[in-house]
């Protein structure tokens, strides 16, 4: 949208009478300022001011029940409309800011609040290709309110010298390049009527182009993809169908042989009918069996066949939706819902040591874990423990590992402390009742565990060890 364009609908929305905004809704692309009605100024109810930041910026107005409108309309965010519904509704336009040498647009709106004071903001809009954005600011206050899109400054852009677009109006309007500027000359669009109705018309086209067949074109690949997949399923069903056909042909086979089984019991190779009829059997089968089989297969296409009809008639209902589809016009389409990380459960915690993967002892001043279970002492060992702390475990018998913190990274741990921690790797394990027990130790960093070990067993680079009864 060329800036000199963008002035001037600005100038001509102010020319055309103060009416305030009614209410506002803001998508990620969008924003609407929903216009109040003023027949003198020529707006119906219903119009809106539309700011359209993607897939390009442009300022559109359209009415509540365009397509386009209801598209965008679909996107918009409850919580970021209510905002900024909060801080324009009511407000009148009052002033335009701006250059026709750049893309930058600044609308001032007044209104008076509750206490009686008129407060005053305004609406900064860069239509900037990739760089488009909102602003919203207090000019009373000063502070910066809200934005949307991509960021930029408060105030206007350096212009630049005889822009391309700049130049083309000043060759088409001449001496009327100012009132073509101030939205006096409505033939700065194409088409009849005033430059509100013009731009109405404008707008319908633009969003049609950007909103509407780019809309279209994504339903038709999806319609046209169900279509595909419903022309393949029909051919399935019809091979199955042609399948289970060619299985019935055996019922007049079947039903002849078994009324002769009487006589023909035992019969293998081919054998021949009362009426002449000779009948071929299945290698190294009697004629039970193949009678047998014959029924079963028979049996088997029946049931196929009735599943097939139920199949091809579900399969037309969803034809039948798909004409449906294919003659109605696409509805609005809905943004899908963000992702919301899942609620991770913080644990605290417990004094008594529940809920936790180890207990937890003080010795002589060094805080002792130890493990409850196979799992829980992988998730201690390899997790929890940090290389230069203590680790034990009691020799060739299953029971908890043990882990002696170390935070103060010290070389050599006290061996009261050592032979403390071993009791109770001993006390919590299965040697528990064998008296004197021996419990290997070392550091934390000396511990792996190979792929395919199972939970709690793990492998030793060195080691050292102490003999101690089992104590709580």
């Amino acid at each position: 949208m060329d800036a000199p364009l963008l002035l001037a609908l600005g100038h001509a929305r102010r020319l055309a009478g103060e009416a305030p905004v009614q209410g506002a809704w803001v998508s990620p692309r969008a924003l609407a300022l929903c216009w109040a009605p003023d027949r003198r100024g020529g707006l119906e109810a219903g119009l809106a001011w539309v700011f359209l930041l993607n897939p390009a910026p442009e300022l559109w107005m359209l009415h509540e029940k365009d397509e386009a409108y209801l598209q965008l309309k679909a996107e918009a965010k409850g919580d970021l409309s209510r905002r900024w519904s909060l801080e324009l509704k009511g407000a009148r336009l009052s002033e335009v800011e701006g250059d026709p040498r750049e893309r930058w647009l600044g609308l001032v709106f007044r209104r008076r609040a509750i206490t009686g004071r008129i407060e005053a903001c305004r609406l900064a809009f860069q239509a900037f290709p990739g760089r488009a954005g909102l602003r919203l600011d207090g000019l009373d206050l000063n502070p910066a309110r809200m934005g949307l899109g991509q960021p930029f400054p408060p105030t206007a852009p350096e212009p630049r010298i005889e822009t391309p677009a700049y130049l083309r109006w000043r060759e088409t309007f001449g001496d009327g390049l100012r009132e073509a500027l101030a939205g006096e000359r409505p033939e700065i669009l194409p088409g009849e009527g005033s430059l509100l109705a013009r731009h109405r018309a404008w707008s319908l086209e633009r969003a049609a182009k950007l909103i509407l067949v780019p809309r279209q074109a994504r339903t038709d690949r999806k319609l046209h993809a169900e279509r595909k997949r419903l022309e393949r399923y029909r051919e399935a069903l019809a091979a199955d169908r042609a399948r289970h056909t060619a299985g019935l042909e055996v019922r007049t086979k079947a039903l002849a042989l078994s009324a002769e089984l009487y006589r023909l019991k035992g019969c293998t190779g081919s054998v021949t009918l009362l009426d002449g009829t000779v009948v071929v059997l299945p290698e190294g089968q009697r004629a039970e069996e193949t009678a047998q089989r014959w029924f079963t297969a028979l049996k088997k296409a029946e049931r196929g066949l009735a599943r097939v009809d139920d199949l091809e008639k579900e399969l037309r209902r969803q034809f039948r939706e798909l004409e449906q589809k294919e003659a109605a016009p696409p509805a609005p389409e809905k943004p899908p819902p963000p992702k919301r990380k899942p609620m991770v459960k913080k644990e605290t915690p417990r004094s008594d040591g529940k809920g936790r993967a180890f207990r937890s002892v003080m010795v002589d001043g060094f805080e002792v874990l130890i493990g409850k279970g196979d799992a829980d002492n992988d998730q201690l060992t390899f997790k929890v423990a940090e290389p230069l702390d203590l680790w034990l475990h009691v020799a060739s018998t299953p029971g908890s590992h043990v882990v002696v913190r170390n935070p103060d990274r010290i070389s050599e741990f006290p061996r009261p402390v050592i032979e403390r921690a071993a009791e109770l790797a001993a006390f919590f394990s299965k040697a528990r009742d064998g008296g004197k027990v021996e419990v290997h130790y070392c550091r934390a960093a000396d511990v792996s565990k190979p792929r395919g070990f199972p939970a709690g067993k793990v492998l030793l680079k060195q080691w050292k060890s102490v003999r101690v009864y089992p104590k709580e």
